[in-house]
């Protein structure tokens, strides 16, 4: 038994900001990464590996089905991040 809690990036459902975050994701990331770390390519994976990541609804149910009871997605910034909750007894 415990509690389950997941931190992750989601998708944005603030009407316009979406435009605005995949300009910085695909654009600025992979150059910030580029000039802080010299690896632009880490940051371009980081930002797909965001991408493919399951849409919240969907994240909930695979906890669900996972045996978690009470599960709950709590969207921070319009969606861009959420946490993810769940119990299992």
């Amino acid at each position: 038994g415990g509690r389950f809690f997941c931190l992750e990036f989601s998708t944005t459902q603030w009407p316009g900001f979406k435009q605005i975050y995949d300009g910085y994701s695909h654009k600025l990331v992979p150059q910030i990464g580029r000039m802080i770390a010299g690896d632009a390519d880490s940051y371009r994976y980081l930002v797909e590996s965001i991408r493919r990541f399951p849409p919240m609804p969907e994240f909930e149910g695979m906890i669900r089905h996972a045996g978690f009871k009470h599960t709950k997605v709590e969207p921070i910034m319009g969606g861009l991040v959420a946490i993810h909750s769940g119990w299992k007894v």
